[in-house]
């Protein structure tokens, strides 16, 4: 079952908790749709795309989102690439397993630019780290801007 994109309507501000979704690392981001911001959190070790879940489950507690986001690996083409199918059946698995609403947003090129990203931030002092965390970081702004361009209203 494909994951929706956005909620239907909203009539508060959003917590959230962003899933890059990889075999071997998912990277976890948290934010908030007052400002549209996120920072990174943690990365999750897989093993072939299956998370430790009591990890998954203490995130959700720690940081209590009313959502879930899933980056969603399109082929730079636009069509769906096998790690589409496996990071939507992770977001199918946490709405299964918590009840907590979970969506997803194309994340193409996330990726390369939180390592561009992470080569202009002198402050890491391992240029060689995983960047899954930052990826994370990426969809979730990427979420909250385009939520905010759908639920604008026009000026009178």
């Amino acid at each position: 079952m494909a994951l929706a994109n956005f909620p239907d309507q909203l009539t508060t501000p959003i917590k959230a908790l962003a899933f890059d979704y990889g075999t071997q690392k998912i990277g976890v981001a948290f934010g908030q749709s007052l400002t549209g911001t996120a920072s990174p959190v943690t990365i999750i070790k897989a093993k072939d795309g299956i998370p430790d879940w009591n990890q998954i489950e203490a995130l959700l507690a720690g940081w209590q989102p009313n959502v879930v986001v899933v980056g969603l690996p399109f082929n730079l083409d636009g069509t769906e690439s096998e790690l589409l199918v496996r990071a939507t059946k992770f977001g199918n698995r946490i709405h299964g397993r918590f009840g907590i609403a979970c969506y997803g947003i194309d994340e193409r090129l996330s990726s390369i630019e939180a390592k561009e990203i992470m080569l202009e931030d002198d402050s890491r002092s391992n240029k060689k780290a995983a960047i899954d965390d930052i990826a994370a970081q990426l969809i979730l702004e990427n979420w909250f801007s385009e939520l905010a361009s759908r639920t604008a209203k026009p000026l009178d």
